[in-house]
């Protein structure tokens, strides 16, 4: 038989695992952690897109085709807030588009490497030797171009980084 006290006990132990009675406000509150607020220099950085341009031909409207290219990945990716990096590489009958004394495109070249820094130039080593060798003469490039070992090799290795390639 249950006595009045052992009731009294077997209820409030019933009502306090129902939740039936209220804890202190301190003990019922959950500390979570705040996060702490995001600084300027912690936002996320603009997505980055990567194009490596292959010029082989020597005709102008190809080289101005690529170029033309490379000003519109450019503008469609600044105007969604999102960078590009392009790269373009230049070898075989190519390279005359970055050789001193047959660019027909050298002035276009220069205005944008002025304002485009995110475009650079690459000529092929193997190339120029190959092109001096059969002219009898130096073959240079402009100034905005660099000389890689090989050009067919610097698309390689850009596509092994995740380089995206189109062909001019």
């Amino acid at each position: 038989m249950y006595s009045p006290i052992k009731n009294a006990i077997i209820a409030a132990v019933g009502i306090v695992c129902l939740g039936a009675i209220s804890l202190p406000a301190a003990a019922q509150t959950q500390q979570t952690p705040k996060a702490p607020a995001q600084k300027q220099s912690q936002l996320p950085k603009p997505k980055m897109h990567y194009m490596v341009i292959q010029v082989i031909q020597s005709e102008p409207g190809v080289m101005n085709a690529a170029l033309n290219n490379a000003e519109n990945l450019t503008k469609y990716y600044e105007d969604k807030g999102e960078k590009v990096e392009i790269e373009f590489v230049a070898h075989g009958n190519g390279l005359a588009m970055l050789r001193t004394d047959t660019s027909p495109v050298k002035d276009r070249i220069t205005a944008m490497s002025s304002k485009m820094k995110n475009v650079s130039f690459t000529g092929c080593a193997n190339t120029i030797a190959n092109q001096s060798k059969a002219e009898n003469k130096d073959v240079t490039l402009i100034p905005e171009a660099k000389i890689v070992p090989a050009g067919i090799a610097r698309i390689l290795e850009l596509q092994e980084k995740g380089w995206a390639y189109v062909r001019s």
